[in-house]
């Protein structure tokens, strides 16, 4: 356990110098009982049979207070708790390819556009990052319950470069792992299932791309490890299948969607395909997302314990008080 203000620790020598004053009124009611007794004024043999009761009370006020100073101290301690929560990674094709004109206002704008839509449909229990892909991948926001950063990761994403979607696939998983897996993807082939890298039940991948692989390593491989480690991915198509031109290195490229492959990704790990400018595919992905209880370690300040914890206290001693001796103090 720790403080966030520990200079008001300092406020515990109130507690002995409590005890101090108390001790010293006994002695001093003692002796004015004794001196009333010699008089034949006063009892003397009544105080002692009220044995440990006498001091009860002021025991459980010095705790009370003690819980009192504590939580002026603002008390902070980690603690287990359950929370609903789901891991989302959003995979976005910044490939040459999405700047294609097709959509509006590029194939990129739009997909930014729905990934911005995505993000913000999502509550604060869906831990979000993003991966950008091209001929390679990056992880440019770890998954994390801060939305504003992710939207920020995306509005920054710029294009280059040719189209691996198996790369944006395995950099997702790499992102949900939270390390670095360790996967031949020119050797997987079909047996892509004995390779193993983790459980991730839940987690999802919504990767935004025009489905132009390449690379010379198909996605299907890739999309078969997600699957055995329990991750959903979720394909939105940008772009049209009638396609147009983009001028990419000072030659005009033919480019199109390519949604055949983006259902096949998305079937071999039990998802869906959708297209990205109708509404209705992003509320179908949102929906899909998989909120879990799982327990998290959090450091969280605990002052309110400590202040109901002193005024129970408190009202204890007060009643056991009035009850013994017919006063509070």
């Amino acid at each position: 356990m720790t403080f966030l203000w520990p200079a008001m620790l300092s406020l515990l020598v109130l507690v002995p110098a409590v005890a101090a004053v108390y001790q010293w009124s006994l002695r001093r009611r003692d002796r004015r009982i004794a001196a009333l007794g010699a008089q034949g004024l006063a009892t003397t043999g009544a105080g002692p049979q009220l044995g440990w009761r006498r001091h009860l009370p002021l025991v459980l006020f010095a705790l009370a207070l003690t819980l009192l100073v504590l939580a002026t101290a603002r008390p902070a301690a980690t603690i287990v708790v359950p929370r609903r929560q789901a891991t989302v990674i959003v995979a976005i094709d910044v490939s040459n390819s999405m700047a294609a004109t097709d959509v509006r206002p590029s194939r990129i704008g739009a997909a930014k556009t729905v990934a911005d839509a995505f993000v913000r449909r999502q509550p604060p229990g869906v831990r979000i990052g993003v991966v950008a892909f091209g001929q390679g991948s990056v992880i440019v926001q770890r998954p994390t319950s801060t939305h504003a950063d992710v939207l920020q990761a995306i509005n920054h994403l710029s294009l280059g470069g040719g189209t691996s979607l198996a790369q944006g696939i395995l950099t997702s998983l790499d992102a949900i792992a939270g390390r670095t897996l360790k996967v031949n993807v020119a050797s997987l082939g079909s047996d892509s299932a004995q390779v193993h890298i983790g459980y991730y039940g839940g987690a999802t991948i919504v990767l935004l791309s025009d489905g132009e692989n390449t690379s010379q390593t198909g996605p299907e491989p890739l999309a078969r490890l997600a699957s055995v480690a329990g991750v959903r991915i979720q394909t939105m198509g940008i772009g049209t299948a009638a396609g147009t031109t983009v001028k990419i290195s000072g030659f005009t490229v033919a480019t199109a969607l390519d949604s055949q492959t983006l259902k096949a990704i998305a079937t071999v790990t039990n998802g869906a395909y959708h297209q990205a400018d109708v509404a209705s595919g992003l509320r179908a992905v949102s929906g899909t997302i998989d909120l879990h209880f799982t327990i998290v370690h959090s450091h969280t300040e605990i002052t309110a314990i400590f202040a109901a914890g002193a005024a129970l206290v408190l009202v204890a001693g007060a009643l056991i008080s009035i009850r013994w001796f017919g006063r509070v103090v």
